[in-house]
């Protein structure tokens, strides 16, 4: 296949991220795969990213996610000077066949405020459709600018105008799924693990609640606002309940936290995630918003834990209730769910993984929607003269 396409990953973290980067795993997922297909990716990040690509462009030296907690008129130029730099280098070469875009919001706009002159866009929404009405409810990237959701139940909720620029959506992958079915089985401890970012809508409160109620044990895994481990956020002080994350942590999470029925052991990636998972006896989602993606269900799914979650968002997609995991419309029926997931079969979360889960299927997919949006928008982006 020849084509060449400019990943845009953001200025925010490197690529693969250190731990914790929702966005950046899957770029980083996605790209070896793309790349096995025969597709040349041109990766707009930060200098410090290591993904192999074949080629880098990049404004900010390491990632500008530490900015975030400054005040919005400190940190508002960050998307704009990086996307500045993506728009410089396509508007001085004419070999971009298309864009592949990841950047919330002002990526969008960026691409569709280009004109019919600027390649064809794919931009993919990783998040909350309910932001942004305003962009979303208006967009108008004529034939060129597309979207792709994570999830069919997120595009569902998306306003018309956006909808109508969608060309499907594409589930999120996992490197674990790669023959997950042919992975030997973990001897499985007691403990139930919620997996991810420590935010009212990840429900991390309801879970530790539920936990001490029922008497199983749980362990919160993920950073706390931007503090990775608990020594982190400990030597923060008072100064960290700035943050609306850490905040909520101290108000509503931590007075269940006693370090023994309930642990925060903060972010974990690579071996030690891993482990924590396989070992588990569900990875618990407590969720009180629409999750639009779930990587860290197909994560569990892989590692061969049945998923206890609240039906929402993209979560009926991703389960096969009474097979891969257990799904509740009342939240206070999570308890007794954990103790029901001890009766699923790990082996049948590794197969359905291993068949619907890997990342070259996310890659034949995203192939597939790049010759789409190609179709739609055949026009070539014209180098600027010289």
């Amino acid at each position: 296949m020849s084509l060449t396409v400019l990943m845009n990953a953001g200025p925010w973290l490197s690529v693969p991220p250190p731990g914790y980067g929702g966005i950046e795993n899957v770029v980083a997922t996605l790209v070896p795969e793309l790349r096995k297909l025969g597709v040349r990716v041109v990766l707009a990040s930060v200098e410090t990213s290591t993904l192999p690509v074949d080629e880098r462009i990049w404004v900010f030296p390491d990632g500008q996610f530490h900015a975030l907690q400054r005040p919005y008129n400190q940190v508002c130029g960050v998307s704009q000077a990086h996307l500045d730099g993506v728009v410089r280098a396509l508007r001085a070469r004419d070999d971009i066949d298309l864009v592949h875009d990841h950047v919330e919001a002002v990526g969008l706009a960026t691409m569709a405020a280009m004109g019919p002159d600027g390649p064809p866009v794919l931009h993919t929404l990783h998040w909350d459709l309910a932001k942004h009405p305003e962009l979303y409810g208006n967009l108008d990237g004529g034939v060129r600018v597309r979207v792709n959701g994570v999830s069919a139940s997120q595009l569902a909720r998306a306003p018309r105008a956006l909808r109508e620029h969608s060309v499907g959506h594409v589930h999120l992958s996992t490197p674990l799924a790669v023959d997950a079915d042919r992975r030997p089985r973990v001897e499985k401890g007691d403990h139930t693990v919620i997996l991810g970012r420590i935010n009212p809508g990840k429900g991390q409160d309801l879970g530790a609640r539920l936990a001490r109620q029922v008497g199983f044990p749980l362990v919160l895994a993920g950073p706390v606002g931007p503090y990775h481990r608990p020594a982190d956020l400990a030597a923060a002080g008072d100064e960290a309940r700035q943050n609306p994350d850490v905040r909520f942590f101290y108000d509503h999470v931590a007075p269940y936290v006693d370090g023994d029925l309930v642990r925060w052991v903060g972010t974990v990636a690579g071996r030690e995630r891993d482990d924590l998972l396989a070992g588990a006896r569900a990875a618990l989602f407590p969720l009180r918003w629409e999750e639009p993606g779930g990587t860290a269900v197909v994560e569990a799914l892989s590692l061969g834990t049945p998923v206890v979650a609240v039906a929402r968002g993209c979560l009926p997609e991703l389960i096969e209730p009474g097979r891969t995991g257990l799904l509740t419309t009342d939240e206070e029926e999570l308890g007794d769910l954990v103790l029901a997931a001890g009766l699923l079969d790990p082996d049948e979360c590794r197969r359905t993984a291993a068949a619907r889960f890997t990342p070259a299927v996310m890659a034949e997919r995203y192939v597939g929607l790049y010759e789409q949006v190609r179709r739609l928008a055949p026009r070539p982006l014209l180098p600027t003269p010289t």
